[in-house]
């Protein structure tokens, strides 16, 4: 009887996971409803999912930022899966607000990225033309001088044309030297690369105090491929001393060349024009020059619409300063610059009242044609923030920043749909995932972000390496939770995240979340969540 009234206490103590009502069970979809292919994809999955148990469709597609500009054949894409869903019992979730990966409404107005300063680089005037001129002098030391590096892994052996690394297994093939450099100024590195069945991904890496990154940029170097130059950019910001890495973390078969490495001082590729980001050009120790009367307009032409709007590449020639100054003309310029963070993320300044208007029109936009009950907003993974003046003018540390902006896209949905329920992916808000300090290039502390959030904001929480502690946290701010599970890594994981809801008040749903558009395990994914609720 005793172990019993044992097992009944412990059943009642683990029955506070129990749900006070079944599950709500999504599907993550990225999607591109320009294309009738794709709305038949999402028909189609949706008439697999329904009897399942799935109710909700969190729908992704670029073309949310600009809905109005996308014509007839997409409003009528729209009807047609709006019409399906309507008919499955399904309700149909629009993500909004990309400031994390804010490309797509960046296809709006570059200019509004977040920027990174330039300060006082070194321009001197040849033939009416301003060049840049690394200061102090910046140059790696010939791959054939070995010991003028910091150093270079023993898998690196010397080839014809620099350094050859072939049939490691588990090894690192790096060099590394370190660069003096001035604080705020833009730099480019560059190596060529050439592989041969090679596995492993070759990097460039800028890293200052042990392991902190100054750039986020992945090469493109394909497992097998002749020479080909590979780039990335970094701002030095307060630092005066960099790591530069070339090379391969981990490298498993295959072979790898590397030649002519070099860096230099850059000029203002990617220049950002906007009141946040002011572009300042004066003689050394002397006057401020005006643009348009002392040196000619200056733009970037190729400044985020490479290959289309929205899109930023790492690396092109800087535009040319034009100036009618003598030959030898010292200018120090200041400027501003985006940081493309690994394929093409940029992220956008938050603090432009022109961002807030495109965010505010969205909203708009996006309630007039989709009329949903339910929005998600994708406040996830904003890696640069708060360096430019549009910014550091409002002397907001970056999670203020990140909570005030968080608030007015709530208060925009609220305005077109008083009464609809708003979501918010977790990780910019949650202490033991993103909402921390150094993360990533934002400038200063990530906490207090969450305050942005109101309790009435169900957070889609995916921090499943801290599960139950990131639970407990949004649990205790009485905020309810969907658990955002699968991530492409087996139907199991799901399984996993709700045994760590036990004693967790306010789980009240779970989504299977696919990056790769992996609905293989829809059934398995469902199958779990069914088990956990029958017990």
């Amino acid at each position: 009887m005793f172990r019993f009234a044992i097992t009944l206490l412990l059943s009642c103590l683990l029955g506070t996971s129990a749900f006070a009502a079944p599950l709500e069970r999504w599907v993550y979809v990225q999607i591109n409803l320009l294309t009738p292919a794709e709305a038949e994809r999402l028909e189609t999955l949706m008439r697999r999912a329904r009897p399942l148990g799935f109710t909700h469709f969190m729908l992704a597609d670029s073309k949310f930022t600009h809905i109005p500009q996308m014509g007839v054949p997409y409003a009528e894409n729209i009807k047609r899966v709006k019409k399906a869903a309507a008919e499955l019992g399904i309700e149909l979730v629009p993500a909004v607000f990309p400031v994390g990966y804010s490309n797509d409404l960046l296809w709006h107005d570059p200019n509004l990225a977040e920027g990174l300063p330039v300060r006082d680089a070194l321009f001197v005037v040849t033939n009416g033309v301003a060049q840049v001129v690394a200061d102090p002098p910046v140059a790696f030391p010939p791959l054939a001088e070995r010991k003028r590096w910091g150093f270079v892994d023993d898998s690196f052996q010397p080839d014809e044309n620099g350094l050859r690394v072939t049939d490691v297994k588990d090894a690192n093939a790096r060099i590394m030297t370190r660069v003096v450099v001035a604080p705020f100024r833009q730099y480019h590195v560059s190596v060529r690369v050439k592989t041969r069945d090679f596995h492993g991904q070759p990097e460039i890496k800028a890293l200052v105090g042990g392991d902190r990154s100054l750039s986020y940029t992945k090469l493109k170097s394909k497992p097998t491929q002749d020479w080909q130059t590979e780039h990335i950019t970094f701002n030095s910001l307060e630092q005066t001393n960099v790591n530069i890495y070339l090379g391969v973390w981990g490298a498993n078969g295959g072979s790898l060349w590397l030649a002519d490495p070099c860096i230099e001082e850059a000029g203002p590729v990617n220049l950002l024009r906007r009141d946040g980001c002011p572009l300042h050009v004066r003689i050394e120790g002397g006057r401020e020059l005006k643009e348009g009367v002392d040196f000619e307009s200056l733009r970037d032409p190729r400044l985020g619409n490479q290959p289309w709007a929205g899109e930023y590449e790492v690396w092109h020639d800087a535009p040319p300063l034009k100036a009618k100054l003598p030959d030898g003309t010292r200018l120090r310029v200041s400027y501003f610059h985006p940081h493309i963070v690994y394929d093409e993320q940029v992220c956008a300044c938050p603090s432009e009242p022109k961002f807030d208007q495109l965010l505010e029109a969205q909203a708009r936009d996006v309630h007039a044609a989709w009329g949903t009950t339910s929005y998600m907003m994708s406040h996830d993974e904003w890696r640069v923030l708060g360096w430019d003046e549009a910014c550091r003018r409002r002397n907001l540390d970056a999670g203020a920043l990140v909570a005030d902006n968080t608030s007015k896209c709530v208060n925009w949905l609220r305005a077109v749909h008083p009464h609809g329920r708003i979501l918010a992916w977790s990780d910019m808000f949650d202490p033991f995932h993103n909402a921390v300090k150094n993360y990533y290039l934002v400038r200063g502390d990530l906490t207090g972000a969450w305050n942005g959030l109101d309790k009435s904001v169900i957070v889609m929480n995916w921090n499943f390496d801290h599960r139950r502690d990131s639970l407990k946290f949004f649990s205790d701010r009485g905020q309810q939770q969907i658990l955002a599970g699968y991530y492409d890594a087996g139907a199991g994981q799901i399984g996993q995240w709700l045994e760590a809801t036990r004693g967790v008040p306010g789980v009240i749903g779970v989504m299977y979340t696919t990056w790769e558009r992996n609905f293989t395990d829809l059934e398995a994914f469902a199958g779990v969540v069914d088990k956990f609720e029958k017990n």
